[in-house]
């Protein structure tokens, strides 16, 4: 493997971060066991006071009556919390590897050599940037280039039908495979077809299986089918039920078998109005309209990305607090009148001016469905919001709350059951592209007209799009948001330790990055107490 380029820190020059700025501390997690040892705050020893019984015994001059000497020791030193970031190795320089596949009964594949995103983290391949001096900082990268399912954002049980993991299956019970892409906003196709699942001939008995598909959001879990909880909506195959909630209902009124592409559209509302939502400012006799008029000025969201790099066996991997179920929606989800009556929420069924943020839903969002083509119905609509406040992340030490870090949305999702088999298409070239007169795929025209009204319709929220645009989207993105860390950094920890090194301790002297006065340093990066 290649050397690293020579300007390449040998240490790892870190900044110091203050509390309103820091891009996460180190926190215990199951990648990062020993971090809350770190916060340990050592104290002061206290002189032992005698018990009453004896001073009564020293008596009145007695030694314990005597008045204790002022104590000459000075304090302890609380040490700070110091980030545990691992030192560059040559390989982390490197273009990072594909997932490892292992072939199973000669059929289907396996994923091995990384970490599942679970137990309230979600990580995601990073790499080291030698081209960024002052701080040895790490960029986002990719494993799978293409929109496919994520080997690393599923279930542990999951089985790929080839390296490309647009296929899926498992032997077990339901397991969910998410995609690599996902909607925020406008509106978005993709199709799954049923490889194995219910015959088309009721005496056929082999292989089998069942498949369900749809929509989950980060908060969804994966150990289970689509539509188990309130952050999926899927479909299953048997009767072509709709699944939300778990609670099935009539929709398509027949099977989907081996063979049927189903196609997904999904519509959701503008950022801006989405704010509007979540913030408690919707106005529905004044917000009648979402205009996406991509030629329009339009608000940037505020996107923070608290996260620390971490090493798990020859791979760094980005350790980000997951965004957790929200009590409001769990109970919603059983709802019984268990709770009291100082801490119940309101009856009303979810809306989008809901007094509670994760019970509000999004006017103008919907999920259409189409069967080879032709579409079928609408099962879903007024999809929940998921911007913050309405979806928050873990409570613990260093996850901050009320922060959008750019994975919130609805993620294409196959949930697989005892052998059933799906496989995924993101665009453009479509199995059955959707059949209807007020549907044009397109990839951002600027106006089309509609064919029954003849009406003139503006913006991308009019252009249904496949989700493959959507991956390039996310990947410029990416690296927006990586530019601004960068700057991030730079204003916090370069521009300090230019102008006053001398007086802040927690900047050392040393060897590292080099800074831009053309002097040598190394910043430690760390987070003072309380």
């Amino acid at each position: 493997m290649a050397e690293p380029p020579s300007s390449t820190p040998t240490a790892l020059p870190q900044a110091r971060i203050d509390d309103d700025h820091a891009h996460m501390p180190a926190v215990s997690s199951p990648l990062n066991p020993d971090a809350a040892a770190s916060r340990i705050r050592t104290r002061e020893q206290r002189e032992k006071k005698a018990t009453l019984k004896k001073r009564d015994a020293d008596g009145e001059d007695g030694p314990s009556s005597k008045k204790p000497k002022k104590s000459t020791k000075e304090p302890t030193h609380i040490s700070p919390i110091r980030y545990k970031l691992p030192l560059p190795k040559p390989a982390d320089f490197a273009t990072p590897m594909p997932p490892t596949f292992t072939l199973v009964n000669d059929r289907v594949y396996e994923s091995s050599e990384h970490v599942y995103s679970k137990k309230g983290f979600r990580y995601t391949r990073a790499i080291v940037d030698p081209l960024f001096p002052a701080i040895q900082y790490h960029r986002q990268s990719e494993t799978i280039f293409h929109p496919a399912f994520n080997p690393e954002d599923t279930a542990p049980l999951i089985l790929f039908g080839d390296p490309s993991c647009k296929a899926v299956t498992t032997n077990k019970g339901f397991r969910t495979a998410r995609a690599n892409v996902f909607a925020r906003e406008g509106r978005f196709y993709w199709e799954c077809k049923i490889l194995s699942g219910i015959k088309q001939d009721p005496l056929d008995t082999e292989g089998g299986g069942h498949v369900r598909c749809g929509f989950v959001r980060r908060e969804a879990t994966l150990d289970g089918p689509v539509g188990f909880d309130c952050y999926s909506y899927g479909l299953r195959d048997v009767d072509g039920q709709k699944m939300h909630m778990s609670r099935p209902k009539d929709f398509y009124g027949s099977d989907f078998v081996e063979g049927d592409v189903i196609g997904f559209e999904i519509t959701l509302p503008s950022e801006s109005l989405h704010r509007k939502i979540v913030e408690g400012v919707y106005n529905k006799a004044v917000d009648v309209s979402d205009d996406l008029d991509p030629s329009a000025s339009r608000e940037t969201p505020d996107i923070i990305r608290d996260r620390v790099p971490i090493r798990f066996k020859t791979h760094m991997y980005f350790e980000v607090i997951e965004y957790t179920p929200q009590k409001q929606l769990e109970e919603l989800m059983h709802p019984a009148p268990s709770v009291s009556a100082n801490n119940s929420t309101s009856n009303d069924p979810p809306n989008p001016n809901h007094t509670e943020p994760a019970l509000r839903t999004l006017p103008m969002s919907s999920i259409k469905i189409y069967l080879n083509g032709k579409y079928i119905g609408t099962p879903f609509t007024d999809l929940f919001a998921f911007l913050p406040p309405a979806s928050m992340p873990l409570s613990q030490l260093g996850s901050r709350q009320g922060m959008d870090d750019g994975t919130l949305g609805y993620y294409p999702a196959i949930s697989v059951y005892r052998g059933g088999c799906a496989k995924a298409n993101f665009g453009p070239d479509f199995w059955y592209p959707p059949q209807s007169e007020e549907v044009e795929m397109a990839d951002n025209p600027d106006t089309k007209i509609n064919p029954t009204t003849k009406q003139q319709i503006r913006g991308s929220n009019s252009d249904l799009k496949p989700f493959s645009s959507r991956f390039n989207e996310q990947i410029a993105e990416d690296i927006m948001y990586d530019l601004i860390d960068e700057v991030d950094f730079w204003s916090q920890g370069l521009e300090d330790a230019t102008d006053e090194l001398d007086s802040r301790p927690t900047l050392v002297a040393g060897a590292g990055g080099a800074m831009a006065d053309g002097t040598v340093q190394e910043l430690k990066m760390v987070q003072e107490d309380e």
